[in-house]
C-alpha cells in the first residue's frame, strides 16, 4: 500500500468508520469484533471511489443484515452467541456476494472486491442475512 492508499484509508477511518462501527454495534446489540485487512482493499484505478464504496460494500450490508436478524430476542441471542468476529478482506476479488461471504466457526468473512457493484447493497444484504440465518 502506497502513500496515496494510506491517505485514503486514514481519511475513511477518521471520517466515516467510527459512525459505521457504531451502527454495526447498535444493529448487532453487542460490540462485534472487526478485523479489517485495509491493505487488501484497493484497486489502484478506483481510489477516488473508496470513500463511498467501502461503506456500500463492507459496512452497510452488515448493519442492515444485523438489523434484520435482531428484530426479536431469539435473533439477538443467536447473533450474540454465534458471531465471534467479522473479517473484512479482499483476497479473491469476488464481485458476487454469493461467493464473497462465508461463516465458519463463528467468523463471518467478507471477501469482496472494494468497488464492483457498490450501489447494489440490497443483494449483499439478502445474501448475508440468509447466510447468517441459516448458520446461527
Amino acid at each position: 500500500m502506497g502513500l496515496k492508499e494510506k491517505k485514503i484509508t486514514k481519511a475513511f477511518q477518521d471520517e466515516k468508520f467510527p459512525a459505521l462501527k457504531d451502527q454495526i454495534v447498535a444493529a448487532a446489540g453487542f460490540d462485534v469484533p472487526l478485523e479489517i485487512e485495509w491493505e487488501t482493499l484497493f484497486e489502484d484505478r478506483f481510489t477516488h471511489l473508496y470513500m463511498d464504496t467501502y461503506s456500500q460494500i463492507y459496512f452497510e450490508p452488515l448493519v442492515q443484515a444485523f438489523t434484520a436478524i435482531t428484530t426479536d430476542d431469539m435473533g439477538k441471542e443467536a447473533l450474540q452467541e454465534g458471531l465471534k468476529k467479522v473479517v473484512i478482506v479482499n483476497r479473491d476479488n469476488h464481485h458476487n456476494p454469493e461467493r464473497a461471504y462465508t461463516f465458519t466457526d463463528g467468523t463471518l468473512e467478507v471477501n469482496h472486491c472494494p468497488v464492483s457493484n457498490a450501489p447494489d447493497v440490497n443483494s449483499r444484504v439478502k445474501v448475508l442475512t440468509d447466510l447468517l440465518e441459516n448458520n446461527l
